[in-house]
């Protein structure tokens, strides 16, 4: 096993080294403090590799404890061993642990039947937009959200921005966390790949993409254009809204006068797609008309 893991038994839920991994559900609730639980095997392995958000401790069942080690060991051959996951050159070199509990003793830290039997702890790192941004390709692809509340569709349209290999996710003020449990899992933990910020309350989104060089593309029913016919600029934003009230009028105004609206046709009685949805159509066309 790799020096920077270390595998340590725990033979009760109230063990205090484990006390992050804690009834999660109700973690999940009221917020970790800049921490973050990831679930699962394909999250896991995100996690250990991810560019920016990086792991603190992992928990596993005894009989999933090879496996956790497998994922380990394969994330750090993925970095070539050069760049420990969860240190850096000023941080300390003592390797991360790796609870392992009995499925039971398990099930009574997270507070349910956790079937997995896979967790990782990690801490995020928030990016400022402005410099996000800055630092984008010339051609470059960004997808800005405005009051995405709900986890499964931020999960899915961030899976959607991995798989079609959007540049950057940017999420106004209103927007849920990305990383939070059941929006990582949904994703299958692109949002430990995909870089992403958010706007500070009373930040405008259409200003800042149009500041970085962006052309603002709305997407809605009453769009002005149709998705098959058009083609996307070098460097675009596309804008999704929440399922529902969509987009507000005035951001539908902004980028019709700065950039473009765009509909999807669908059936005749039926005008709605749910968003992540959406994001999947319109992120598949505009990939392939980049790589046309």
């Amino acid at each position: 096993m790799s020096a920077e893991f270390q595998f340590i038994p725990v033979g009760a839920p109230d063990d205090p080294r484990i006390e992050p991994f804690t009834q999660v559900r109700e973690r999940d609730l009221v917020g970790r403090r800049g921490l973050f639980v990831a679930e699962g095997e394909v999250v896991l392995r995100r996690l250990v590799r991810s560019p920016a958000h990086r792991p603190v401790a992992f928990l596993c069942a005894q009989g999933r404890a090879e496996r956790m080690e497998a994922i380990l060991e394969q994330g750090m051959a993925q970095l070539g061993g050069s760049s420990p996951p969860g240190h850096t050159a000023d941080s300390s070199p003592e390797p991360l642990p790796v609870y392992v509990a009995p499925q039971s003793v398990m099930d009574e830290i997270v507070g349910f039947p956790i079937h997995r039997g896979l967790l990782g702890l990690g801490r995020r790192v928030d990016r400022p937009v402005r410099p996000l941004l800055a630092g984008l390709p010339e051609r470059a692809l960004v997808v800005a959200l405005h009051g995405i509340s709900n986890h499964d569709n931020m999960g899915g349209i961030f899976r959607n921005a991995a798989a079609f290999g959007v540049d950057a996710v940017v999420l106004d003020a209103t927007c849920c966390d990305p990383l939070y449990r059941k929006a990582l899992r949904v994703s299958v933990g692109a949002a430990l790949e995909t870089p992403f910020a958010r706007l500070a309350p009373g930040d405008d989104l259409v200003s800042v993409l149009i500041e970085a060089g962006l052309t603002p593309t709305a997407l809605s029913p009453s769009g002005a254009s149709v998705l098959a016919g058009w083609t996307p600029p070098s460097r675009a934003a596309v804008l999704l809204g929440a399922e529902g009230p969509g987009l507000p009028a005035e951001v539908l105004r902004r980028c019709q006068a700065l950039g473009e609206t765009l509909a999807i046709p669908m059936a005749a009685g039926f005008d709605s797609l749910n968003v992540a949805t959406t994001s999947g159509i319109v992120l598949h066309h505009m990939a392939a008309a980049r790589n046309a």
